[in-house]
């Protein structure tokens, strides 16, 4: 892959300093300069840092040398060929390289947008879980050996509350009021994004686990946690319960499908569920609104 020998200094001196420079051409900037600068001023303000952070490895890779200019068709589709990841991981990770040129020219760095071509959003997985899979999931996680101090908790907060796992593991007590019975998945001083992060009522069944859990650690900052420390990615010890529960295709999100599934199997009034996850109304009834026990039943009535 060719490297470049362009000059950034330019550029990206307001990144320390507060002296005006006026914005630069796409191709008079590294794009790797544009993915260093949206994490270092982006990551800790947004839900999905985390997420940016493991993007960055790949795109650093591909890109390194080449500027703005370089992205094209062409080479954002060399770059899922170079991937041979799912198109949902590509698409998520070219999503991080749009944010990042998107944000500098909101900054007044870069003197234009660029179109980021993506790989086409891949169909929603139907997958959920049966109330059986999910008490072997449960039991499965109590067995762990370590996760067994948070893991639990994590899956029953997503069963009961089909909360993004991002939401889930930055949860902290101050977004919880144990009296009224309530969380607000909006963290204080959080800029609000197009992930709808709404203010919810606690299930019965969910607010006695939190009670249990906040006496056992009344100092703790964050609601998942091991001996204190926040536990931001549970992958790894959730795939591990997934196998000894005998579960496939499982990862954390699918609790949010089951959440959803559940509520439309029993019935629920598709605006307060849709409340509720924090989604669109129309989002719920195109992806769920088959498990409904009024799913078209006057229109197969009709003769």
């Amino acid at each position: 892959m060719a490297s470049s020998s362009v000059s950034t200094d330019r550029a990206f001196a307001p990144v320390s300093s507060k002296e005006f420079l006026p914005p630069v051409d796409l191709g008079d900037v590294l794009i790797t300069d544009l993915l260093e600068i949206c994490n270092s001023e982006r990551a800790d303000k947004v839900m999905a840092g985390e997420r940016i952070r493991f993007a960055l490895v790949p795109l650093v890779k591909f890109w390194a040398g080449r500027t703005a200019a370089a992205v094209t068709r062409q080479s954002c589709e060399a770059y899922g060929k170079w991937r041979s990841r799912a198109d949902g991981t590509v698409r998520r990770e070219l999503g991080v390289l749009r944010a990042s040129i998107n944000h500098a020219h909101a900054e007044g760095r870069l003197s234009r947008k660029l179109v980021i071509h993506l790989p086409a959003r891949p169909e929603p997985k139907e997958r959920w879980l049966s109330k059986n899979e999910a008490a072997r999931l449960l039991i499965a996680a109590r067995q762990a050996p370590r996760a067994r101090s948070y893991l639990p908790l994590f899956i029953l907060i997503g069963l009961h509350t089909g909360a993004r796992k991002s939401s889930i593991t930055a949860l902290r007590w101050d977004q919880i009021d144990l009296v009224a019975g309530l969380i607000d998945w909006q963290p204080q001083g959080r800029k609000r994004t197009k992930k709808r992060r709404p203010r919810i009522r606690i299930p019965r069944k969910l607010l006695g686990h939190l009670r249990r859990a906040r006496l056992r650690a009344p100092s703790a900052t964050y609601v998942i946690h091991e001996n204190g420390s926040p536990i931001f990615d549970p992958k790894k010890s959730f795939a591990a319960a997934c196998d000894l529960a005998g579960l496939s295709d499982v990862s954390p999100h699918v609790l949010r499908h089951t959440r959803a599934t559940w509520g439309m199997q029993a019935g629920a009034k598709t605006w307060e569920l849709s409340g509720f996850l924090g989604m669109t109304e129309q989002t719920l009834v195109e992806i769920y609104g088959h498990h409904h026990p009024d799913f078209q039943r006057e229109a197969a009535e009709l003769y």
